[in-house]
């Protein structure tokens, strides 16, 4: 994981926020290539959820419309959410070193037999445990089994040496912390000012959700889409930009009946995967982990996690999407707490309950309900960081000793066009052929340093093709278009280069 951050912040893709100051912990900035990237994966997520939604179940499009709702909403929202009263974390302090731990992510060595301290460490962190088992308990770690800190009663918290202690028994008692950042809403800070910047863009799409029925001429089932930042004020932020207080989403809210819910439940998991996979994600590092009934929130139904195989997770898979069936909760919340009917009546089903011979009482009640929501709901910037696992490629005979194996599609820069030497004419072909294809996709001009050291740069931020011009081609108007990949080297005639590259980079 190291060699990837380290690649992000040379190459311009990821840099941490405000570093002149010293940085702040859990805030990134993206730089020129990752704000490329990270705009091709918004741009696909939009293109594939609103503009060309999947085929639904009965073999038609579906109905889904798009959203930008307000980062600061009215307060009242976050009560009715839940969010004032219950979206905190379990925190722990450590006494001795203060610093602070998220306690359902601390995971402890407990020995077998009971007798001794037990060691604390982070997921990805073990390797320093079992260096203090060896060192100061004098133990082999095969004699400790792994509980999360969580599961542990209080009483054993004495014995618990934190993950940066040298001591046991420094770990405070574990009491919430609530993750939502607070802000004031004109010139006085006071009680009724109070807001809070949002902790997720769900709530924006169930606030709009009777506008949306109103002013268009969607019907349920349909959804919302919404890309978006959120700001969780997160105890421990970590793993690069995996688990950040400053973040952007990608969420959908899916309305339907309650009869169906189940099945487009499974049909957003489906295609939500498909989605995955369509980035050029390995199927290998992919996964669905479903909730524990212990991980559920009360009024879900059902829950799954897409997972993705990090590099501080490996063996192990880590959160990269989930998709919840959410019930009738958010719009049945907030019309309590708002004062506004937010049911839907079922045109559709009541003329289909009668052809059915349904009696009138049946119709009545079955035609007139509050919409179930299914949700998926996944990280744009966890997106970033897959895609930078997954195209880190190790390459010790390339003299940038590595490359970025980005799907083309999806990779920053598509092309890097170059004259081989900057002079003879070859610098204003090179330079035409610029100015023609960078209104087709993102290309780069480069008429510096030896042919080689451009082509390492290229390969380190992922570009799938070069275009090299040189003495043969004022000859027979040919360039040498060279492949990432494979790093193989053909001939193309400018006038079929633009089709060429192009084919290759929709497939």
């Amino acid at each position: 994981m190291e060699q990837i951050v380290a690649l992000a912040k040379r190459r311009g893709f990821v840099y941490p926020a405000s570093e002149i100051y010293g940085g702040l912990n859990g805030f990134w900035d993206y730089g020129p290539l990752g704000v490329l990237l990270k705009n091709n994966i918004r741009d696909w997520w939009w293109r594939c959820m609103v503009e060309c939604p999947p085929i639904g179940p009965d073999g038609h499009p579906l109905d889904m419309v798009g959203l930008d709702s307000s980062i600061i909403q009215n307060p009242k929202t976050w009560v009715a959410s839940g969010h004032v009263g219950g979206f905190s974390d379990p925190m722990v302090d450590d006494r001795e070193t203060k610093q602070r731990y998220r306690a359902d992510h601390v995971i402890v060595y407990v020995p077998k037999d009971g007798q001794g301290n037990a060691f604390a460490f982070m997921p990805g962190e073990e390797d320093v445990a079992e260096k203090k088992i060896k060192r100061d308990a004098r133990r082999n770690p095969n004699d400790y089994e792994k509980v999360a800190l969580n599961k542990l009663p209080l009483d054993q918290y004495g014995r618990i040496v934190a993950p940066a202690a040298k001591a046991p028994g420094t770990l405070t008692e574990p009491r919430a912390f609530n993750l939502m950042f607070i802000t004031y809403v004109g010139a006085l800070q006071s009680e009724d000012s109070k807001s809070y910047l949002r902790p997720e863009t769900a709530q924006g799409i169930f606030l709009n959700y009777k506008n949306i029925i109103d002013t268009t001429r969607v019907k349920v089932p349909f959804g919302v889409a919404q890309i978006g930042k959120s700001f969780r004020n997160e105890v421990t932020p970590r793993n690069f930009i995996f688990r950040s207080r400053e973040f952007e989403q990608m969420e959908m809210e899916w309305f339907c009946s309650p009869d169906d819910a189940l099945k487009w439940y499974e049909f957003w998991k489906a295609e939500r995967m498909k989605w995955w996979l369509s980035l050029g994600v390995s199927p290998a590092n992919l996964r669905f982990r479903d909730h524990e009934k212990d991980e559920l929130a009360h009024y879900s139904k059902a829950c799954v996690d897409i997972e993705y195989k990090y590099p501080f997770t490996d063996p192990d898979f880590g959160e990269l999407e989930g998709v919840a069936h959410r019930g009738c909760f958010d719009l049945t919340q907030h019309s309590e707490h708002s004062g506004q009917r937010l049911d839907y009546f079922d045109q559709d089903l009541q003329i289909q309950l009668k052809a059915q011979g349904a009696t009138d009482e049946e119709i009545k009640s079955r035609s007139r309900y509050v919409p179930n929501v299914i949700e998926p709901a996944s990280g744009l910037t966890r997106g970033v960081l897959v895609l930078l696992c997954e195209a880190y490629t190790p390459d010790t005979t390339r003299p940038s000793g590595v490359f970025l194996k980005f799907k083309p599609k999806f990779a920053p820069i598509k092309c890097g066009i170059f004259p081989l030497v900057n002079k003879d004419g070859m610098p204003e072909i090179a330079e035409k052929i610029y100015l023609d294809f960078r209104t087709r996709f993102t290309c780069e001009y480069d008429p510096k340093q030896s042919i080689g050291k451009r082509y390492a740069r290229m390969d380190e931020i992922g570009t799938p093709f070069c275009v090299t011009v040189d003495g043969q081609t004022r000859q027979d108007q040919t360039v040498t278009v060279r492949h990432r990949d494979s790093q193989q080297q053909e001939r193309v005639s400018i006038d079929h280069l633009l089709a060429y590259l192009t084919e290759r980079l929709e497939a």
